[in-house]
């Protein structure tokens, strides 16, 4: 049986949304393995100035655990 573990990170880039939600996968797949999927559970754009400064992405990253087999 396959077990999957969610965790929630916040990422930002002054970018685009992509770009913010491409860091949360890289910066948490330098510390998890079997990074299966992302969900994008919300999105803001922070305003500085009238215009655009941050787009700002929560996400739940997916991963699966290695088993002990």
């Amino acid at each position: 049986m396959a077990l999957i573990k969610v965790i929630e990170v916040i990422a930002s880039s002054p970018v685009s949304v992509a770009d913010a939600i491409r860091q949360a996968v890289a910066e948490v797949s330098k510390t998890v393995r079997n990074v299966d999927s992302v969900e994008v559970k919300s999105i803001k754009a922070t305003v500085a100035n009238g215009e655009v400064a941050t787009f700002d992405v929560i996400v739940h990253i997916s991963f699966r655990v290695d088993s002990r087999d």
